[in-house]
């Protein structure tokens, strides 16, 4: 049986948590189909790095704020953040760090279920999406980049993971 090689990754690229030059192509052709004309995100992603995509079509957001991430988290390192949303949510996030610590978007399915206490946003919003690969806008980035097309987060786990969030905050308090 032949070993493989390991393939390493382009000059500067981050290896973190999964390479984006490793991500299928698919995943950037499926989000440019929330839009009512995908060539138009496709285009939006060139030219800016981050597409506004019509919510409720493909998938809704919750918006969570930053500090109940980095409460639950225990850090506001991007890395650590990172890694603890990946490891609760197994899903795309969006973080948008224009304002204080900023949000979290959480990306779900529009036919499930949320009662928590962060916003949903659906049918009528926008969500500024980066595009999949390198990161080109500093304030929008995947805090957990889409690892294949249709993957979602669950939101039971992101209740989990805000659940945990909320008595550390009170402590902290």
């Amino acid at each position: 049986m032949n070993a493989v090689e390991p393939t390493l990754p382009p000059e500067g690229v981050s290896t973190a948590p999964a390479a984006d030059w490793q991500r299928p192509a698919g995943t950037s052709t499926w989000l440019a189909r929330a839009h009512p004309v995908p060539r138009q995100a496709e285009a939006e992603w060139a030219n800016s790095g981050v597409a506004l995509l019509p919510l409720g079509v493909l998938f809704d957001a919750i918006r969570v704020p930053g500090r109940l991430i980095h409460t639950a988290a225990g850090s506001d390192d991007r890395n650590v953040v990172a890694q603890a949303l990946d490891a609760w949510l197994h899903g795309p996030v969006v973080r948008d760090a224009r304002t204080g610590s900023g949000c979290y978007y959480v990306l779900i399915a529009p036919d499930t279920v949320w009662e928590g206490a962060a916003d949903r946003l659906s049918t009528g919003t926008y969500l500024g999406v980066p595009r999949v690969g390198r990161q080109v806008s500093p304030v929008t980035f995947w805090a957990v980049p889409p690892q294949d097309p249709g993957q979602l987060c669950d939101p039971a786990h992101l209740a989990a993971l805000l659940a945990t969030a909320e008595p550390l905050e009170a402590i902290e308090s």
